[in-house]
């Protein structure tokens, strides 16, 4: 059987590709030709490429022709303020539409999603860890992306309502092993360099990149159609999180903190010099909120139905901080 992945260049995607090869799935991928293949390593050369980009629903189609089971990892994370908020729309939304209708039209077998604890939405006033059961509501709480991730699900349930077998998994916020100066990594980075001046003081849950892959794995096989499972390991705090990466590091942590008033005043300031100078803002308003916010989240269902595990965030933080080394030693 043949497997799409799209998204698989990017930081979970490129994970679960490779975890894909190493159990002898044969595997072809959805990506623009100028897309870095970094991440991917000697897998690269062990699957069959496919050009073009999920906003192209033609390209979309021609990827989907003979394959059995999909993943749609394609996503834009776009935490660049609001200019920013067409091009989520038109990747995570209008790009899971054309997903749904090529694997509709194809009669792919299953398709698994990759979606985010964000779709589950995020109240203002949070009592509790929130599940697959949580009901979005409107809340100044939800970034743009995160809306955008809801409604890449709906289009999924709306595949479903036409025949589609899919499942939605729902990462947290996921640590790993990745590409210099994106994702999480940025945060190890900064902690490393002597960068991160102040730490939030929210909290939010985090998982292993290789634990979500595994996921994405189990659900392909084991979940139930039109099931979200959230993967997700350590409910922690900013401030746990951050000492955890010092100490693998081997720095010291920062130690003032970041109060909600000093963040939003921080957010207002770098998204009104980054729309001066067309630049992309160190940081928006939006996640100078979710900074400064606790939210919790209960990982039990994908324990319980797939058989995942999660292991624990000091052993992804050393696996971070053995990476860094090898690429400052590479450098040097």
């Amino acid at each position: 059987m043949k497997i799409l992945v799209t998204g698989a260049t990017g930081f979970i995607g490129a994970t679960l590709t490779r975890q894909l090869v190493e159990a002898g799935a044969e595997v072809r991928i959805l990506r623009r030709a100028t897309s870095r293949l970094d991440l991917l390593g000697e897998t690269a050369h062990r699957i069959e490429h496919a050009l073009g980009d999920v906003t192209d629903p033609q390209s979309v189609r021609a990827a989907m022709q003979g394959v059995g089971q999909v993943y749609h990892a394609a996503a834009y994370l776009g935490f660049g303020g609001r200019r920013e908020h067409e091009r989520l729309y038109r990747i995570n939304v209008t790009g899971t539409a054309h997903v749904v209708d090529a694997a509709l039209e194809a009669g792919v077998e299953r398709l698994v999603h990759t979606s985010s604890v964000a779709a589950l939405g995020r109240p203002e006033h949070h009592d509790g860890a929130l599940d697959e059961d949580a009901a979005w509501q409107a809340s100044r709480a939800n970034t743009a992306y995160a809306l955008s991730k809801h409604e890449a699900e709906l289009e999924i349930h709306r595949g479903i309502a036409e025949g589609l077998d899919a499942v939605l998994v729902n990462p947290s916020l996921v640590f790993g092993v990745g590409r210099a100066g994106e994702n999480t990594v940025q945060i190890a980075e900064k902690i490393r360099a002597g960068r991160l001046p102040a730490v939030p003081t929210g909290g939010t849950n985090v998982v292993d990149v290789e634990d979500v892959a595994g996921g994405h794995l189990r659900a392909m096989q084991h979940g139930r159609t039109g099931e979200r499972y959230l993967l997700g390991g350590e409910n922690l705090s900013w401030r746990d999180i951050i000492e955890t990466l010092a100490r693998a590091l081997g720095v010291p942590a920062p130690r003032r903190t970041l109060t909600p008033g000093m963040a939003l005043a921080l957010g207002t300031l770098f998204e009104a010099v980054a729309f001066v100078t067309r630049g992309r803002p160190v940081m928006t308003r939006e996640m100078a909120w979710q900074s400064a916010r606790s939210y919790t989240y209960d990982n039990r269902k994908a324990v319980a139905e797939l058989g995942c595990t999660f292991r624990p965030f000091e052993a992804t933080a050393r696996r971070i901080a053995a990476a860094l080394g090898q690429r400052t030693g590479r450098d040097a």
